[in-house]
C-alpha cells in the first residue's frame, strides 16, 4: 500500500510539471551536425572531409528509407517490440518492469523508442545517475505522448536511429555502420544488425557480452558466428576509410565547427589531376633529393582558384606545411616584373642591348658578382633574349637602371606582401629573386601580366569578382608576355625542345633559388595561370634540378590537361599603344626581326657601340675584406691572389704603408695585420687602392 501511495503521489506531482514543447522534426534534423565538415568543389562534389568535433563521431543524418530492414527489425525486437501498436508508452512492458522492480528487486527499464527520443530531445529528462527519478520517468512518459501526437512513427524511429549512441564516440546509425562495418546503413545484414541492436543497451560492453546479447536477440542456438563478428569489428577502434582528402590545406583553413559545409571555387577533377601530377613528378625527382611540391591554378578572368595543392602528403618532409602560402626565395621568377617596369618607364625596349659580361659590384656587404645559370656570358644580348633566356647579369644591370627601391615598390603593388624590406636591404640580388614570396602571390602576379597589368585578389570562395587595379602599363605587360612566349628567344638557354613549349599560346618563366633550394615554373595561357613549386620544405637543397627539369614538366602536364579540348588558344590581342617595327642589329649580333615597342620608342636599327676604355680596378680583395690565415697550412705555403678588372701584364701591385712591398705575379704571402693595396699602371700612376685585413696565424 505504501508503494502504491507513493506512486500515486508521484503521478500527481508529475501531472503538474510542464514539459517543453515538442520541436519540429525538421528542426531536429537541421540541428544534427556531423562531426565531419566537408569541403565542396564548384559543382557541389565533396573533395575533402575534416573532423571538427572531437567529442563524438557523427555522419550526416540518415533517412529511414536508407536503413536496412534487417537493422530496423533488430532494433525494434531489442528495444520496443510493440512500437507500432502503442501511443508512446508500452503499459504492458511498464507493468512487467514495475513487477520486476518492486517484487523481484531486479530493476528493469521499459522505455519505448518514443520515450527514449523524448529524453534525447529534452535535457531535463536525462537521468541524473544510473536511473531516472520517478518524477523524471513520468515527465518522460508525458513527453513521449506529446511526441507521438506531433510526429509520425516513422519519424520517431528515424530520429532514434540517428540520435542513439552505438559504441564509444559513434552516434547515429550512419557512423556506427560506417565505422564498425565499413558499410552504409542500407547494406547491414542480419548478423551485423543484431550486433548493432545489442550495442544500444551497452555501447561500451566488451565483445563477448555484445555477442551473447546479439545471439539471444537473433534466437539462434549457435553463437560462434556472432562471437567471431564481435571480435573482428569491436576489438579495434572504429575505422573510417575512403574519405575524400584532396585539399587538406584549404580544409584546415576553411572548415570549422561553425562552417561544416563550405563550397569553394575548386574543380574536383582538376584537383585530383594536380595532386596526381605532382606526386608523379616527385617520383621522377626522388633520386635528386626532392620531396615536396605545391601548385596552383587560377582562372585569369575571375581570379577563381580552380586547383590548390599545398602539399602532396605521403613522403613529404613536412606533411602539414602549406606550400602555396609558405614564403620561399623567388629566383628568376621576378625578372618579368623588373623588365616590365623598365619598359614602362621607357628606360629600355625589347630590342635594347644589355651587357652580359662579368660584373663585380661593390655593395656595403662586399662584392656582388652575379653569374648566369650556365656560368657562360653572351657579351651583348637584347632585352628579349635576356629575359626569355633568363640571363642574370643583364637583369642586374636593368635593376641598376630602374633602382632597387622603385622595383621593391612595384613588387608590393603587384601583391608581393612578403617583400617587406626596403630595396636597399635586398640590393642588386633583388633582380635575381632574393626576396621571399609565396606561390599564391607569384601566380596571381603572373595573372596580372596575363590581364594586361590589372591585378585583383584571387578567390577560393564563390563571390563576385573583386575590384581590380592597374599595377603596370598594359603595353609593357603585353610586351613582356610576348617575350615569355617566344620559344626562339628562350632557346639561347633552354634549347627548342623543352617542357616550356606548348601546342598552344603560353607565356612562362622558370626560377631556381640559391643553392637549388626552390624551383619554380609559372606561366599562363589566355584563360589560366598555373604555378608550380618543387623543393624541400625543410630547406635542404636539391641536386642538379633546374626550372626545366624540376617544376616545368608538372607545369606542362597541367597546362595540357586544362587545354585538352581547347588546344587552339590564340595569343592575346595587341594593345593600341604597342606597335610592330622591323629591327636589324648592326653588327648582326642577333637576327633581324619584327619587334614590339611602346608607341614612340620604336627604332629600325640598333647599333652596338664599341666598348669604351675602362680603367682597371681592384676586384679582389674588395674594400674592407677580412682574410683569415689557415692554422693547418704552413705560412710559406699560403698565398693570396690579387685580381684586377682588366687583364693587363703591365699592371703592378704594391702594398703601401710603413713597409712598402711590391707583389710579383699578383701572388702575395699573407701575414697578420692591416694593409693598403694599390694597383699601378706601367707609368707608375695609381689606378685604385683598397684596405684589407689579415687575421690569425699560419701553421709551421
Amino acid at each position: 500500500m505504501i508503494r502504491r501511495g507513493a506512486l500515486a503521489a508521484a503521478v500527481l506531482v508529475a501531472s503538474a510539471r510542464v514539459t517543453a514543447a515538442v520541436p519540429a522534426f525538421e528542426d531536429v534534423q537541421r540541428a544534427y551536425l556531423p562531426s565531419e565538415a566537408v569541403l565542396l568543389d564548384r559543382h557541389g562534389e565533396v573533395i575533402h572531409e575534416l573532423r571538427v568535433d572531437a567529442k563524438v563521431r557523427r555522419l550526416p543524418w540518415v533517412s529511414l528509407a536508407r536503413v536496412s530492414p534487417a537493422l530496423v527489425d533488430a532494433v525494434l525486437r531489442a528495444e520496443d517490440k510493440r512500437f507500432f501498436e502503442h501511443s508512446g508508452v508500452d503499459w504492458r512492458a511498464l507493468g512487467d518492469a514495475a513487477v520486476d522492480t518492486v517484487v523481484r528487486g531486479a530493476p528493469r527499464g521499459a522505455s519505448t523508442l518514443s520515450m527514449q527520443v523524448a529524453a534525447m530531445l529534452e535535457p531535463q529528462l536525462k537521468a541524473a545517475g544510473q536511473r531516472r527519478t520517478m518524477a523524471q520517468k513520468w515527465d518522460q512518459i508525458r513527453a513521449a505522448g506529446e511526441l507521438e501526437k506531433a510526429w509520425t512513427k516513422r519519424r520517431i524511429l528515424e530520429a532514434y536511429l540517428n540520435l542513439s549512441t552505438f559504441r564509444g564516440e559513434l552516434v547515429g546509425v550512419g557512423a556506427a555502420a560506417r565505422g564498425l562495418f565499413g558499410k552504409d546503413p542500407s547494406g547491414i545484414d542480419e548478423r551485423e544488425a543484431a550486433i548493432l541492436a545489442a550495442l544500444l543497451r551497452g555501447p561500451n560492453a566488451k565483445p563477448p557480452v555484445v555477442a551473447k546479447r546479439a545471439c539471444q536477440l537473433a534466437g539462434t542456438p549457435s553463437c560462434a558466428a556472432y562471437e567471431s563478428l564481435a571480435r573482428a569489428y569491436l576489438a579495434e577502434p572504429p575505422r573510417f576509410e575512403g574519405r575524400p582528402a584532396l585539399a587538406p590545406q584549404l580544409a584546415r583553413e576553411l572548415l570549422t565547427k561553425d562552417a561544416r559545409r563550405v563550397q569553394t571555387t575548386l574543380d574536383a577533377h582538376l584537383q585530383a589531376v594536380m595532386l596526381e601530377t605532382l606526386q608523379r613528378q616527385l617520383v621522377q625527382l626522388a633520386s635528386r633529393g626532392v620531396r615536396d611540391a605545391a601548385a596552383l591554378i587560377l582562372d585569369n578572368a575571375s581570379g577563381e582558384v580552380l586547383a590548390y595543392v599545398g602539399n602532396t602528403g605521403a613522403g613529404s618532409s613536412a606533411p602539414f606545411v602549406d606550400g602555396v602560402r609558405a614564403p620561399r626565395q623567388a629566383g628568376s621568377t621576378l625578372k618579368p616584373f623588373l623588365y616590365a617596369l623598365a619598359i614602362e618607364d621607357r628606360l629600355l625596349t625589347a630590342a635594347s642591348l644589355l651587357d652580359d659580361a662579368p660584373a663585380n659590384l661593390v655593395t656595403p656587404a662586399g662584392l656582388y658578382v652575379p653569374q648566369n645559370y650556365d656560368r657562360e656570358f653572351r657579351g651583348v644580348a637584347s632585352v628579349r633574349t635576356s629575359l626569355a633566356g633568363s640571363l642574370n647579369v643583364p637583369a642586374v644591370r636593368t635593376l641598376m637602371l630602374v633602382g632597387t627601391e622603385r622595383f621593391a615598390d612595384r613588387l608590393r603593388e603587384t601583391g608581393f606582401e612578403s617583400v617587406v624590406e626596403s630595396g636597399d636591404y635586398y640590393g642588386f640580388s633583388l633582380a635575381l629573386g632574393a626576396a621571399d614570396v609565396t606561390l599564391w602571390q607569384l601566380a596571381n602576379a603572373y595573372r596580372a601580366l596575363a590581364n594586361g597589368g590589372q591585378w585583383s585578389r584571387p578567390r577560393v570562395l564563390p563571390a563576385p569578382p573583386g575590384r581590380s587595379v592597374a599595377v603596370m602599363d598594359p603595353g609593357a605587360a603585353y610586351i613582356v608576355s610576348d617575350i615569355l612566349s617566344d620559344r626562339n628567344a628562350r632557346s639561347i638557354t633552354f634549347g627548342l625542345d623543352n617542357p616550356l613549349a606548348t601546342r598552344f599560346w603560353t607565356a612562362v618563366k622558370t626560377g631556381t633559388s640559391k643553392d637549388m633550394r626552390d624551383n619554380w615554373c609559372i606561366g599562363f595561357s589566355r584563360r589560366y595561370t598555373v604555378g608550380v613549386w618543387v623543393g624541400n620544405f625543410d630547406g635542404s637543397p636539391m641536386r642538379d634540378v633546374s626550372g626545366v627539369s624540376g617544376a616545368a614538366p608538372a607545369w606542362l602536364d597541367l597546362m595540357n590537361a586544362l587545354h585538352r579540348s581547347d588546344a587552339r588558344t590564340p595569343a592575346p590581342a595587341r594593345p593600341a599603344d604597342v606597335v610592330i617595327q622591323h629591327v636589324r642589329f648592326v653588327p648582326e649580333i642577333e637576327a633581324e626581326r619584327d619587334e614590339l615597342f611602346l608607341a614612340g620608342t620604336e627604332v629600325a636599327e640598333v647599333h652596338v657601340k664599341p666598348p669604351l676604355p675602362v680603367a682597371a680596378r681592384i676586384v679582389y680583395p674588395g674594400e674592407g675584406t677580412i682574410i683569415a690565415l689557415d692554422p693547418d697550412i704552413p705560412a710559406a705555403a699560403q698565398r693570396v691572389r690579387f685580381e684586377a678588372s682588366v687583364p693587363d701584364a703591365s699592371l703592378q701591385w704594391r702594398i703601401v704603408g710603413e713597409a712598402p712591398e711590391a707583389v710579383a705575379d699578383a701572388l702575395w704571402q699573407p701575414h697578420a695585420g692591416r694593409f693598403e693595396l694599390a694597383l699601378v699602371d706601367a707609368e707608375g700612376r695609381e689606378l685604385d687602392r683598397v684596405r684589407f685585413e689579415v687575421r690569425g696565424s699560419a701553421g709551421r
